[in-house]
């Protein structure tokens, strides 16, 4: 992740959400409550346990009996050798939904084996779900003036073409979901765009989600809530502050983990929207870190964020009403 795209738009100030009524008003005959459950950047070729990380949130799965799952991006490569976390994820859930993350296509993977091999029905899509409609964007697009190395992090012109068409045509409430930030730390290149789109649009949608940032976080733009997920795994610190937070066998077998501030358990989300009371609420895991933490390495990269607050070993449980 680009460390200077990471500080900006960082100073946004965290306050009180409401939902916009009209969004509201856009539900037909609803039935109840509409659950999703959410877990982003489990990153599974990254850590020697992801695969028991997703066992974590599919048993709680199991027991919250979601309407549907979605998980945000960097996930898993999309190849044999990661079949059995794919499988377990896909099979949790009839309505399993998936965003490509910037990772997902390192090693030689491509877009097209992640659509192929998820199940997926588009790089980017709509999905609804109970009277709600779910925009999944693909912010890996290629095409930006200002990019200028690493991942790209944009979304070009013919997505958002779609995109507006998508915000003119549905009726009824609409959730943003992507990968990278549309707004904040580590927002995509051409973030003023998207963020114009929506916001002509804002009397339909209710938030926007995404992952990749792997911190919790609530921000707020012209109306319209934008919620970080927090990884399932861990903060990632970098070279500067490699370090062992399991045992030596481990770190050999995945030396990339030398690289992060681990989270111990799972992290992950249950996400309830009512439209009788006006109210979404999220409901997260919470956890403590594996080994040292980013405080006791002093870890200096983050310096807009706070450490116990947006930095933290957990998701925070919120309540965003009309």
């Amino acid at each position: 992740m680009d460390r200077r795209k990471f500080i900006k738009g960082t100073t946004i100030s965290c306050m009180a959400f409401s939902l916009p009524n009209m969004a509201w008003s856009a539900f037909k005959d609803a039935s109840g409550p509409i659950r999703i459950g959410l877990i982003t950047d489990l990153h599974q070729d990254i850590m020697h346990d992801g695969l028991q990380r997703m066992q974590a949130f599919v048993e709680e799965v199991r027991i919250q009996q979601p309407d549907a799952i979605m998980q945000l991006g960097d996930f898993a490569y999309p190849g044999e050798k990661n079949k059995e976390v794919i499988q377990l994820f896909n099979e949790a859930h009839e309505q399993s939904l998936h965003v490509i993350g910037n990772h997902d296509t390192d090693a030689g993977y491509t877009t097209d084996q992640c659509l192929s091999y998820w199940g997926m029905p588009g790089r980017y899509y709509v999905k609804e779900i109970k009277g709600i409609h779910f925009i999944i964007l693909d912010g890996n697009e290629k095409g930006s003036s200002i990019h200028t190395g690493g991942y790209a992090s944009y979304i070009g012109k013919e997505q958002q073409s779609w995109l507006v068409e998508q915000l003119k045509t549905l009726n009824g409430p609409v959730v943003i979901v992507s990968h990278q930030p549309l707004l904040g730390p580590a927002e995509i290149d051409n973030a003023d765009e998207i963020q114009n789109i929506l916001t002509a649009a804002k009397e339909k949608i209710l938030f926007a989600i995404n992952g990749h940032t792997h911190i919790d976080m609530l921000l707020e733009k012209e109306g319209i809530p934008y919620v970080h997920l927090n990884s399932a795994s861990y903060l990632w610190v970098g070279k500067d502050y490699r370090h062992q937070s399991y045992s030596e066998e481990i770190h050999e077998a995945y030396p990339w983990i030398s690289y992060t501030c681990p989270y111990k358990d799972s992290l992950f989300a249950f996400m309830t929207i009512d439209p009788k009371t006006g109210t979404v609420t999220i409901k997260g895991k919470t956890s403590e870190w594996q080994g040292e933490s980013p405080q006791e390495l002093e870890v200096g990269n983050y310096p807009t964020l706070t450490m116990g607050k947006e930095i933290v070993p957990s998701i925070s449980n919120r309540k965003i009403q009309k």
